[in-house]
């Protein structure tokens, strides 16, 4: 069985890296610890600390097996490519005017690193779905749940 592979920049895979890393060595035994005090405090049963604890270390531990398939599965996108590119792609930053005139900035990431609202957006999103392949000048449309949103690209950086 073949896992997908994960799109991700260079600064995304470190982050994903250093945050594998935190739950490795900190947080884990840091949950291990409240676990153990709380054992020592009373019996298992009936006990929220304990539960709490046990809670975590399960929220924790589901927590590293997804960031080490992520980082397993992770391909690197090309970014210095992506920004000399006369078509929108993976890593490319897209400067867009709306229907307003407002200009608006994307780049174009996978969905493990997408953050709408630092202008991150995935290529499996409507608006990077609808980006990907594109040359500045073009009009794109995008039906979206709030309607349909035009954009003209102004620049591929």
């Amino acid at each position: 069985m073949t896992l997908k592979q994960i799109p991700l920049t260079k600064d995304g895979l470190a982050k994903l890296g250093e945050e594998l890393e935190h739950l490795r060595t900190v947080r884990r035994p840091q949950v291990a610890k409240r676990i153990q005090e709380a054992k020592e405090l009373a019996s298992p049963q009936n006990n929220p600390e304990y539960e709490d604890a046990k809670n975590e270390q399960a929220f924790v531990e589901g927590r590293i097996l997804i960031l080490e398939q992520l980082v397993q599965n992770a391909v690197l996108i090309d970014e210095e490519e992506a920004h000399h590119s006369n078509n929108v792609q993976l890593g490319s930053t897209v400067t867009v005017h709306n229907e307003k005139g407002e200009e608006e900035q994307y780049t174009i990431v996978g969905s493990a690193e997408a953050d709408p609202k630092d202008g991150r957006i995935s290529n499996e999103s409507p608006v990077g779905q609808a980006l990907l392949g594109k040359r500045v000048g073009q009009e794109v449309s995008v039906k979206v749940p709030a309607g349909t949103l035009r954009f003209t690209i102004a620049n591929i950086g």
